[in-house]
């Protein structure tokens, strides 16, 4: 009979040192919304409103994290995790988003980081995963460019707090989404449809990243950024042009910023942007060293420029409009894979595609797959959830990660999303992303399958310490 180790293939067995991790967010786990003097943030607001979110789900308890966290390092430590990505609430630390800090709010992050380094697990900071305090939106978003300096303050207060706690401070999670899913389609908070205006976010929270990172004065900082493979649906003059588009401004025009301190011509071309938009240095601080790039990935796009084509099994949850200003013509459809059940398709090969492009095309830089997962629609039979779909999803990314640092990509980690079921944006509850189920009724954590099985990657991996790179 095998034991559950030599079932472990070759491809899973990483350099010494390589990070397994696992991912959350704190509006999506913390809950405690109004305790201890947190000021309301954007999805506070976006998720009273009627219409928002999916049967109104909200997150004032979400995980109870807040309360709980304690537990849940102990599933960290005993999943065997090396490192823990969470971020940071700013209305938590800053309730108005500038001004006075709320000391109890640092103060949960000192313990959190404290129990984590207790256990073993490497602290990595996210400074901002979309809960801008209400106030700063009351006074124009990421749209006003004085958000991008209030940001650098709050990036300077939490490092200085913690400096001594945390492995790694990353400043902005995925910015696309926080531009054009908040200030283009209205699918997130703040729910804004104004496409110059999401133009105008993305520039400001691209400046937001490289002051942070100057705020932050040379300590262990990264850009996190969401990456799709996007492939035409057809060869056709309209489908390669329609690829270039939604490649141009979903990935280049971060990538670039951040790793060229320059947007590319082209997308520059495609959008509306406002002449006093980027202003001189802009770009020379938007490309501050880093010391490691952040890879989000979940899915390719399949996309055509064809009119009347045909609509992709992915759909926003509520009414929405197009996040893709000055490429509104664009379909995207599914290409043949199997999907999640967010209707998002599985191709592990996408995420070689990315890794190996940032490797080929911009300066060397360490990096970490930093989110990766899926939902799918488990199952509690018998006090277990046999989530095999989730199991592989994650072992055929991993062996990609595996195939990218042969291929010479300096990848250093993988984060799996998400540790455990939460909040789901849009989605509320509806959707199951997590390595742990949550009942959402009682706070009950549970260990699925896959989570089992990736406690065991981690375990086989420790053990033997290999030294290939």
């Amino acid at each position: 009979m095998t034991t559950q180790e030599e079932q472990i293939r070759p491809g899973l067995r990483f350099p010494a040192g390589f990070a397994f991790g696992a991912a959350t967010s704190a509006y999506q786990i913390e809950g405690a919304v109004t305790e201890d003097g947190r000021g309301p943030s954007i999805w506070d607001t976006f998720t009273k409103t009627p219409g928002r979110v999916l049967n109104g789900h909200h997150g004032d308890v979400a995980m109870d994290h807040y309360h709980r966290y304690r537990q849940d390092v102990a599933i960290m430590a005993e999943l065997g995790l090396t490192a823990y990505r969470f971020s940071v609430s700013w209305p938590r630390v800053q309730p108005t988003g500038s001004g006075a800090v709320n000391q109890k709010g640092l103060d949960f992050y000192k313990r959190l980081t404290d129990e984590l380094r207790q256990n073993g697990i490497d602290p990595w900071l996210t400074l901002y995963h979309w809960d801008l305090p209400q106030e700063l939106e009351d006074k124009g978003g990421w749209p006003n460019r004085d958000t991008a300096y209030r940001f650098a303050e709050y990036a300077s207060i939490v490092h200085e707090a913690l400096k001594d706690h945390v492995h790694t401070f990353s400043t902005v999670n995925e910015p696309w989404c926080a531009a054009f899913l908040g200030y283009a389609s209205g699918e997130h908070a703040p729910g804004r449809r104004e496409p110059r205006n999401a133009i105008r976010g993305a520039h400001h929270l691209n400046l937001a990243h490289g002051l942070a990172v100057q705020a932050m004065d040379a300590r262990r900082a990264g850009g996190c950024v969401n990456l799709y493979a996007i492939s035409p649906e057809t060869g056709s003059e309209a489908d390669l042009e329609a690829a270039r588009r939604i490649d141009g401004l979903q990935n280049r025009f971060f990538l670039d910023a951040l790793l060229t301190g320059r947007y590319p011509e082209d997308v520059l071309n495609d959008i509306p942007i406002d002449d006093d938009l980027v202003r001189p240095g802009d770009m020379k601080i938007i490309n501050a060293p880093i010391d490691v790039l952040l890879v989000n990935y979940y899915s390719r796009f399949t996309v055509s420029g064809a009119p009347g084509g045909k609509a992709s099994a992915a759909a926003a949850p509520t009414d929405t409009a197009s996040p893709w200003v000055g490429s509104e013509h664009v379909s995207f459809v599914n290409g043949g894979r199997p999907v999640t059940a967010m209707g998002w398709e599985i191709d592990e090969g996408g995420l070689v595609e990315v890794l190996t492009r940032v490797a080929r095309d911009y300066p060397p830089i360490p990096m970490v797959v930093s989110e990766n997962g899926a939902a799918f629609d488990d199952v509690l039979a018998d006090g277990r959830i046999h989530d095999a779909q989730r199991q592989a999803y994650v072992e055929a990314h991993l062996g990609a990660c595996r195939e990218a640092i042969d291929a010479g990509v300096p990848l250093q980690g993988y984060f799996a999303w998400s540790l455990m079921d939460n909040f789901e944006w849009a989605w509320g509850y509806g959707k199951r992303f997590g390595l742990v189920h949550v009942d959402f009724d009682t706070q009950e954590r549970l260990l699925k399958d896959s989570a089992h099985w990736y406690s065991e990657i981690i375990r086989h991996n420790r053990r033997h310490e290999p030294t290939d790179s």
